[in-house]
């Protein structure tokens, strides 16, 4: 049967068009070289649609608003299509999808971030390549999940970040392994890829949310971000250097920062300024303070995945809390991340509290559910009370839930929960 794939057109370079202030999204003159790109209706090609987005954004002003409306687009047509090419600017394209990934929940469908470095209507674009490919992979029915499709290369879309902004090859994954090849052959790494999910598909919707990026520099000034850190500010990405560590000097300024913050209910997520490899608290002396005032270790999450993980964990993650049950509602961010199924286990302190609190069915189901793949379910939560007497509970129940979850295996988790209930 001929696959239909839907394309949304946002915007971004791939449709513009000189003017007076310099290259501009165009909506007519776009879709007529479209539809005029012969190879889109061979034989092998999908049937496709589009639809236009108003206005047409460059993608820097791309917003939580404008997710949102991608992702109900792609909801609002989930059961006519087969699959879903969007074309989006490369400015924040790995923003978007990273965001994309964990507002559609239960994917079994293929959704295509795609763009170009050049208008599709000047000489050398790179957008007529990136279009035909993203459409063959969208109607292939080998992938279930949000991904950038640019210059050949098929990578998973939370796991991205832009690389250049004058080369064709302008994404990387650099703890994550391509999902595809297009050479001769499209070729899949079916390893890697995700199967597609068995249960009912689900849009969450994004909240607009105050969070933070704080990157951390030589001889940074501390002092200056103190009023930032107010009970308003509900997530905060702290880039520091290498492995997670901050300045000594610097720290009795910065912790008592952070530790208000927390106090205040704002997750703290650290993430490395490298490009590759993962954030450690605890390896060095440098980095074991934030992780006594309780900072989240963000692994090998590059910034743009933390902002979204972390407005995500915030917005949509429910967890309540009354005097005899504290229900864990987790929602699944599926990350692939060797370092988590490797780095161990909660240790017996953060288990045992565990242990005492009473989780219902479908909360831990939520939490621990496996896709027989190389991912570790991550979950991530926060509590909508906000009762004083529940401020300390919240506050150390997030905490442990987060280590819970991020650092077991979904078979230990299982096994865990189990243990959990019995007691």
């Amino acid at each position: 049967m001929e696959k239909r794939i839907c394309i949304l057109y946002t915007g971004g370079t791939i449709g513009m068009v000189p003017s007076e202030k310099g290259y501009v999204p165009s909506s007519g003159a776009f879709l007529d070289l479209l539809r005029a790109i012969p190879d889109l209706y061979w034989a092998d090609m999908p049937r496709w649609d589009v639809v236009e987005f108003d206005p047409l954004l460059d993608s820097s002003d791309i917003t939580v608003r404008e997710w949102n409306q991608i992702g109900r687009a792609i909801a609002a047509r989930y059961d006519d299509y087969d699959g879903f090419v969007v074309l989006h600017g490369t400015d924040t394209m790995a923003y978007s999808a990273s965001a994309i990934s964990f507002m559609l929940e239960n994917l079994s469908k293929p959704v295509i971030f795609t763009g170009s470095q050049i208008p599709l209507g000047q000489i050398r674009s790179d957008g007529r390549d990136n279009i035909i490919s993203s459409l063959l992979i969208a109607a292939s029915g080998q992938v279930h999940e949000v991904c950038i499709y640019f210059n050949g290369v098929l990578l998973r879309g939370n796991r991205s970040t832009k690389r250049s902004s004058d080369q064709f090859e302008a994404f990387e994954s650099p703890n994550d392994a391509p999902l595809a090849h297009a050479g001769i052959q499209i070729e899949y790494k079916k390893r890697v890829l995700r199967p597609a999910s068995s249960e009912p598909f689900r849009l969450q919707p994004f909240k607009e949310l105050p969070i933070g990026v704080i990157k951390i520099f030589p001889g940074i000034q501390f002092d200056y971000f103190e009023s930032l850190m107010t009970d308003k500010l509900k997530g905060v990405v702290l880039e520091t250097f290498g492995a997670g560590n901050i300045p000594g000097s610097a720290q009795n300024a910065l912790l008592p920062i952070i530790d208000r913050a927390y106090k205040n209910g704002t997750i703290i997520t650290v993430c490395s300024q490298c490009s590759q490899g993962a954030v450690s608290l605890g390896t060095y002396a440098a980095s074991s303070a934030l992780r006594r005032v309780g900072a989240v270790n963000g692994r090998d999450m590059r910034r743009t995945d933390r902002i979204r993980n972390s407005r995500r964990s915030i917005a949509s993650a429910g967890i309540s809390v009354s005097e005899d049950l504290v229900e864990f509602r987790a929602r699944r961010c599926e990350i692939k991340s060797k370092s988590m199924l490797s780095g161990g286990f909660a240790d017996r302190k953060h288990t045992k509290r565990l242990a005492s609190v009473s989780f219902s069915r479908s909360a831990r189901k939520a939490c621990t559910q496996s896709r027989r793949s190389p991912f570790c379910q991550k979950s991530t939560g926060f509590f909508d009370s906000s009762a004083p007497a529940e401020a300390q509970l919240r506050r150390e129940l997030l905490r442990d839930a987060v280590i819970f979850a991020e650092r077991g295996p979904a078979r230990e988790a299982r096994r865990r929960w189990a243990g959990a209930e019995d007691k």
